[in-house]
């Protein structure tokens, strides 16, 4: 799959009323390569990551998810191939789930257990998702017991439990407090060194929260492309201070990014 076109956007609008909330846009992503999108509160990254997640639906533009035109495929067979963390996704699921079971039925795109029946297998990987984020001694808990934290990172094991194509992070790392943030940006980097692991869109609203290993970031501002490119190009002090419209020093430690006023 080296070098295979997993989403195109091709000139996507979205119009409400008279208000252009985002684009025309122009966006494609390859196999293996790991993307940020960042932007001020109400740049457009929402919307957009909805758009890619086949959530909803352009004005105008065509979008191409995994050789997929929406608008002519069955999105409900598309979507079992797309992981989804988000908290649209998380406030669903229900409290008195047991942990294993809310990444299991990821296997089916459904959320709470049923009748399903689940094979050794997709046992097995739930169980090997739960320990690769740090919560596999949390799998015989209730969903409603758990912290912010920890549910974030059965959310995590949940978006990647059908061996998705395609991976989408919305804000995985808001609201937790330092030391949470930091091991599951530690955990996020070794999943991206894996070769097999499925390329991937995260949006954050702080740099400091960008995991080592992402390869490319777009930035977004009033609902169009600011800036896209290879990461060190794209989040440097002359592209966010123009975008945040304040000064603003950028630094790489030759992992990370960090940002402070000047």
């Amino acid at each position: 799959m080296e070098n295979q076109v997993v989403l195109s956007l091709s000139q996507v609008s979205v119009i409400r009323g008279d208000r252009t909330i985002l684009g025309p846009i122009d966006f494609q992503i390859q196999n293996g390569e790991r993307w940020v999108i960042l932007g001020p509160n109400g740049a457009g990254k929402s919307t957009l990551l909805n758009i890619l997640a086949t959530r909803m639906f352009p004005t105008s533009g065509t979008v191409t998810v995994l050789n997929q035109q929406m608008g002519k495929v069955d999105l409900s067979e598309l979507r079992t191939r797309i992981g989804i963390c988000a908290a649209l996704i998380s406030e669903d699921i229900p409290g008195d789930e047991i942990v294993r079971d809310v990444v299991l039925t990821a296997a089916y795109a459904i959320l709470g257990r049923w009748n399903e029946v689940y094979d050794l297998w997709d046992e097995s990987r739930a169980v090997s998702l739960l320990t690769t984020f740090g919560v596999r001694e949390l799998a015989d808990r209730r969903y409603s017991t758990l912290s912010e934290g920890e549910r974030k990172r059965v959310a995590i094991a949940r978006a990647l439990m059908a061996d998705p194509e395609l991976l989408l992070l919305d804000e995985p790392a808001a609201g937790l407090d330092l030391g949470g943030r930091e091991d599951l940006l530690k955990r996020f980097a070794n999943f991206a060194a894996d070769p097999t692991s499925p390329a991937s869109i995260l949006v954050t609203h702080h740099i400091e929260e960008v995991p080592q290993g992402t390869t490319h970031a777009l930035v977004l501002k009033d609902g169009k492309v600011a800036v896209s490119g290879p990461i060190s190009q794209v989040i440097t002090s002359e592209h966010m201070s123009a975008i945040f419209e304040t000064p603003i020093e950028v630094t790489f430690d030759g992992k990370r990014f960090f940002a402070r006023s000047s």
